[in-house]
């Protein structure tokens, strides 16, 4: 199904949706493509004119009915993503929850949407700033996150008074169903949110190249986040992109080795490695590297591969078959490079499915000519790389496009200062693999993307500044 100007409709073109621990089909979903997008946007165009103008308590209200509604499916909601996108069922939960507090945030932000007043530098001028919404949006989400992502670009839009027109990703569309159902069942105006399911050029190309869209918000990839802001350009939209990363993760000599193991297990492995800041390097000090890999390789052992519907199970399916070769092509060429498997490293054969597993791997001796040094792995393979000092691990790990994420582990108060402001990327964890929180800015710089998202910086995405000069004559 796919929802436009608050109605649902079925097509007769089809798409199976399997689940990618057994690869059975879950549900078979309707698809739209070129003229149902075309309506989505007119619908959010006549929306908007009403929308716009609402108080931001009025606003404010229907994010909280969401919330409420939400909240009552929890169970459904996981099972759903689960379903579609494999990851565990507590971590699902956890996704059903953050993505309810994205909501619950903007349901607040949305009533404390502020001008300013400026100094005059004429006696019979009065100057102020006032933020409007910029107007209908069009959103593009991912397959990793398949609930959280909508929720986190749909409710700063609705706080701001901007109208959507969203695509989710084809491999977990029923989590987008869901979401849109609340939406429903909440009485959001007509047009005000729209749910377009089908493919994705077809679908990006009409919210790029329709003038009536103002703002694109995009996660995925830096090369389609790139043909997006192309495609973007002849109407000057403005754009915020969550792109691609290659986190490094620096484990200094006098860090808790402990902890920073623990670090690795949940930054690597959680999701199974199919985020956009997992750990992609892990740079440990030379004198503690055969320490902290055997550790590592121990409490990876420990982790139980499955159905994320199986109670214990640590690390799911991957999202399709393709990841599953990229996992396989890194460690060969990995090894090719003298590299040493200390754990994994291999496909998992899962006794109750065909679904696409991957051993949680650890790899040691790892260097800069690999694969995995370059390559986004969105995968569970540690790489295991050595440094000598501070100075050769900030040059190392200052990735020349990629600048999303990174983690530095260490008991020295200076060093993690200086780690701070020197390694060039978006979001820092100092002893804290676990950085993002609703309140702050998500987001990259270079080629990890431009905007942010989360917090009152996230909003700011969704409105523009209009200067007014008033003279008093």
């Amino acid at each position: 199904m796919y929802y436009i100007n608050g109605e649902w409709y079925e097509s007769d073109q089809k798409e199976q949706v399997k689940n990618p621990a057994t690869l059975e089909v879950i549900d078979t979903i309707s698809l739209c493509g070129k003229e149902e997008t075309k309506q989505a946007i007119e619908a959010a165009k006549e929306a908007f004119q009403t929308w716009g103008k609402t108080t931001g308590n009025e606003r404010s209200a229907y994010l909280f009915e969401v919330v409420r509604l939400m909240k009552e499916r929890i169970e459904e909601l996981a099972q759903i993503i689960t379903l579609e996108n494999g990851k565990p069922l507590p971590d699902a939960k956890r996704e059903v929850l953050g993505a309810i507090s994205y909501l619950d945030w903007y349901a607040e932000e949305a009533k404390r949407i502020y001008g300013d007043v400026l100094p005059s530098s004429h006696k019979d001028k009065q100057l102020m700033v006032i933020r409007q919404p910029v107007g209908v949006c069009g959103a593009i989400t991912p397959w990793n996150f398949p609930l959280s992502m909508i929720t986190r670009k749909i409710a700063p839009a609705l706080a701001a008074g901007c109208t959507v027109v969203l695509k989710p990703a084809l491999e977990t569309p029923l989590s987008a169903i869901k979401v849109f159902e609340c939406f429903h069942e909440a009485k959001v105006p007509k047009g005000v949110v729209n749910l377009v399911i089908g493919p994705a050029e077809e679908i990006g190309k009409e919210l790029t190249s329709s003038p009536d869209v103002r703002k694109l918000t995009f996660t995925g990839s830096t090369a389609i986040g790139k043909k997006l802001m192309r495609d973007s350009a002849d109407t000057m939209k403005k754009v915020s992109m969550e792109l691609g990363g290659h986190a490094p993760y620096i484990v200094f000599e006098d860090a808790d080795l402990d902890l920073a193991v623990e670090g690795v297990l949940l930054s690597k492995f959680k999701n199974s490695g199919q985020t956009c800041i997992s750990t992609n390097r892990v740079y440990v000090q030379e004198s503690i590297a055969d320490e902290f890999a055997q550790k590592l390789a121990e409490q990876a052992s420990k982790l139980k591969i499955g159905d994320g519907l199986e109670k214990g199970t640590d690390v799911g399916p991957l999202i399709n078959e393709k990841s599953l070769e990229k996992m396989k092509s890194q460690v060969e060429d990995a090894v090719k490079h003298d590299a040493k498997v200390v754990h994994g490293g291999n496909v998992y054969k899962y006794e109750k499915g065909n679904g696409y597993f991957f051993e949680p791997t650890v790899l040691l001796h790892a260097t800069d000519d690999m694969q995995i040094a370059t390559e986004e792995t969105f995968g569970p393979i540690a790489p295991v790389f050595t440094f000598k000092d501070e100075d050769e691990v900030v040059e190392r790990a200052n990735h020349k496009t990629y600048g999303l994420a990174a983690y530095c582990y260490t008991k020295n108060l200076g060093r993690g200062m200086r780690m701070m402001k020197e390694l060039e990327f978006g979001i820092i964890g100092i002893n804290d693999p676990a950085p993002i929180v609703i309140q702050a800015p998500f987001g990259g710089i270079k080629e990890s993307g431009m905007g942010k998202e989360g917090g009152k910086y996230g909003l700011e995405e969704y409105l523009e500044e209009k200067f007014v000069s008033i003279y008093e004559n």
